[in-house]
């Protein structure tokens, strides 16, 4: 392939934005790699025309990071997040899933309150 084949050719995107309500709680997992891994749910209204049925996606995310997973602390189920990152197919004996892996989670709304809620920035030394 050619240098020119190959800057015309389409650039491979794979980014996910989701904003969507935590239906189960971020859970720390130890894989058997030893790596940890952090998973919880996001329930993500459907964008239909006025969402007539009230359908929503159960969407899992999970992360490796323990940057992400600290900015997950303290959210609880109901809470509205807003998560990006990339969808993965993650491999294992006798299956497979897809799920989003996390790159930032982001507090958008606290459960039970109309408030938003930004978290601060930790001060840089």
């Amino acid at each position: 392939m050619s240098v020119d084949q190959m800057v015309s050719a389409p650039a491979h995107h794979n980014e996910v934005v989701l904003v969507g309500r935590l239906s189960k709680g971020p859970e720390a997992r130890l894989l058997p790699s030893g790596t940890e891994l952090i998973q919880w749910r996001l329930a993500v209204r459907r964008p239909t025309p006025d969402n007539e049925k009230g359908r929503a996606d159960a969407i899992e995310c999970v992360t490796y990071d323990p940057i992400v997973r600290e900015s997950l602390t303290g959210l609880t189920v109901d809470d509205v997040v807003e998560v990006q990152g990339a969808l993965r197919r993650r491999w294992w004996r006798g299956g497979s899933a897809f799920e989003v892996e996390a790159r930032s989670v982001r507090l958008a709304h606290r459960a039970g309150t109309g408030d938003t809620e930004a978290r601060p920035e930790e001060p840089s030394e």
